[in-house]
């Protein structure tokens, strides 16, 4: 949450002071939208399909206000003083007057017409301003914004072609300095490497990131996973991006790169991926976005990269892909009790916990953690069966050592052997959300499936060892996207389909849509 002070103690001293991005800022769903969402959402309330990405991709809350809690209730309220105490009467309300009044009088049934008038209007706006989540509403729409940037449009078919929008740039002819902000507001280039900016990012993420559709849950990205996140081999300080107040130097937006190299179809580039775009909510309604994203792509340009890959759980400009999240209970009560997920029809709790139950134990006899000397097989086994894909990342040896070595508490790996030798390969990440406004439950932990390859066993079967292990190190519940071959699991050991889509999008260029099948990419 924003301290104490006063949105002008914090330098935004009223709605003239907007951060452009020109005449194209756009609606303020857009402001909020590149990172790696929380998509996961909560499970749907029937018995196999729960409701939702605690993420990782519901769209952030973009109102003005401070808490959103509050703002849901204050809704609440209004609803209720409107039930009770409508100022504009009912059509019946209107006839019954009329009737007994002189019936030749047309003012009353006029001021109703304008008040029904009025209120569909507004209905119609806020339509209009309801983040779109589908590819039908999303065509509907304007994108001011993104219509000057170098992303297909709906209406746009980009037939085999797989190429650049835009031909990369001469560095003379790229702009060097920062992008203009407004008066009262400055960037800074955060040091994660310092303790203090590492913290400061990390509560702004904390209190203003990704969260679900209800405000049930937000993420909450610890300092060390940040590190892990945001210093990849061959991170760039200067694709860390802030915006400070100038007057009381508080960091009110960020927006991260890290390089990566990306197969695209027969075309691999190296390019950046975009995460962690994040904006005070007291600056939702300013255009800071819009800048940031600018302001990360002349930074990414200046290093002679042109392309970038990114998710979002809305639909902008447009999605390469469309992946959705399911979700499998190994703490199915805390899990009910916070209301991510709900008893289905005709089951009890006792039901319940019986149905999800998993063994104590690893069943694969070969089932160990991934250590160093493992590196090179699971190297080489990661990046042979991601070349399936059509878009997925081609692992140097320095960059999978990162991923994939086993950290507490941010990322777990795990194989399995076969005649003393490595065949299979599976991980997950860690990232607990904060649980909003419960009285006993202030963490849900989280589990999120990363990359994996087998080539002895299934994937049914390494995967149920890895939720064992994650039911053994605490996690509540295990999220797993429907890319690569994960179908093959998904209902078989019981996952629910979430309610949200995770978009992928790829930055100034242009190609054919794919099934969320062929999709071997995960972001965090």
């Amino acid at each position: 949450m924003a301290d104490a002070d006063s949105l002008a103690e914090m330098g935004i001293s009223d709605e003239n002071n907007s951060v452009s991005a020109g005449d194209d800022a756009d609606a303020e769903e857009d402001e909020t939208s590149l990172d790696g969402s929380l998509a996961a959402g909560r499970h749907k309330k029937t018995h196999k399909k729960h409701k939702r990405k605690q993420q990782r991709d519901l769209p952030v809350n973009t109102s003005d206000s401070e808490d959103s809690a509050p703002a849901k209730e204050n809704a609440m309220a209004a609803k209720s003083s409107i039930d009770v105490e409508s100022p504009e009467p009912s059509t019946s309300q209107q006839s019954s007057q009329e009737q007994s009044s002189a019936s030749h009088n047309l003012a009353p049934v006029q001021k109703s017409i304008e008040a029904v008038g009025r209120h569909l209007q507004q209905l119609q706006l806020a339509s209009v301003a309801t983040t779109p989540k589908s590819l039908e509403d999303a065509s509907k729409r304007r994108y001011q914004f993104w219509e000057t940037q170098p992303v297909l449009g709906f209406d746009e078919t980009p037939g085999d072609a797989n190429c650049a929008i835009e031909e990369d740039k001469s560095q003379d002819k790229i702009r060097q300095e920062t992008l203009n902000l407004p008066q009262g507001f400055e960037w800074n280039t955060l040091d994660i490497t310092e303790v203090s900016q590492l913290e400061e990012l990390y509560t702004l993420l904390n209190e203003n990131y990704v969260e679900d559709d209800d405000n049930m849950f937000r993420f909450d990205y610890s300092p060390n996973f940040l590190k892990w996140a945001l210093q990849p081999p061959g991170w760039e300080k200067e694709w860390h991006v802030g915006v400070r107040v100038s007057k009381s130097k508080k960091l009110v937006g960020f927006i991260s790169a890290i390089p990566a190299h990306i197969q695209i179809y027969d075309k691999r580039k190296k390019m950046v991926e975009i995460n962690f775009l994040c904006v005070h909510k007291k600056l939702r309604s300013k255009r800071v976005a819009p800048v940031l994203i600018r302001e990360i792509t002349r930074r990414v340009n200046c290093k002679g990269l042109f392309q970038a890959v990114y998710t979002a759980g809305v639909v902008l400009p447009r999605p390469v892909a469309s992946c959705r999240y399911w979700h499998r209970s190994l703490n199915p009560k805390k899990l009910i009790e916070v209301k991510f997920s709900h008893l289905g029809r005709n089951m009890t709790m006792q039901r319940t916990l019986k149905l999800y139950r998993l063994p104590e134990t690893p069943q694969l006899p070969g089932f160990r953690k991934f250590r160093k000397e493992d590196l090179n097989v699971t190297f080489q086994l990661v990046n042979e069966y991601l070349e399936r894909f059509d878009l997925s990342p081609r692992f140097t040896e320095s960059e999978f050592e990162h991923w994939f070595m086993p950290r507490e508490g941010i990322i777990e790996s795990f194989v399995n052997e076969v005649d003393g030798k490595v065949t299979d390969f599976i991980s997950f990440y860690a990232l607990p959300s904060t649980v909003m406004h419960h009285p006993t439950h202030k963490i849900l932990k989280a589990a999120y499936a990363f990359y994996m390859s087998t080539t002895k066993v299934t994937r049914t079967e390494i995967m149920k060892d890895a939720l064992i292990v994650a039911k053994q190190l605490g996690f509540d519940v295990f999220n797993a996207l429907d890319l690569m071959d994960n179908k093959e699991f998904l209902e078989n050991l019981k996952f629910g389909v979430g309610d949200g889509n995770l978009q992928y999008y790829i930055y100034n260029w242009k190609c054919r849509q794919m099934p969320s099948n062929k999709v071997g990419l995960v972001l965090q």
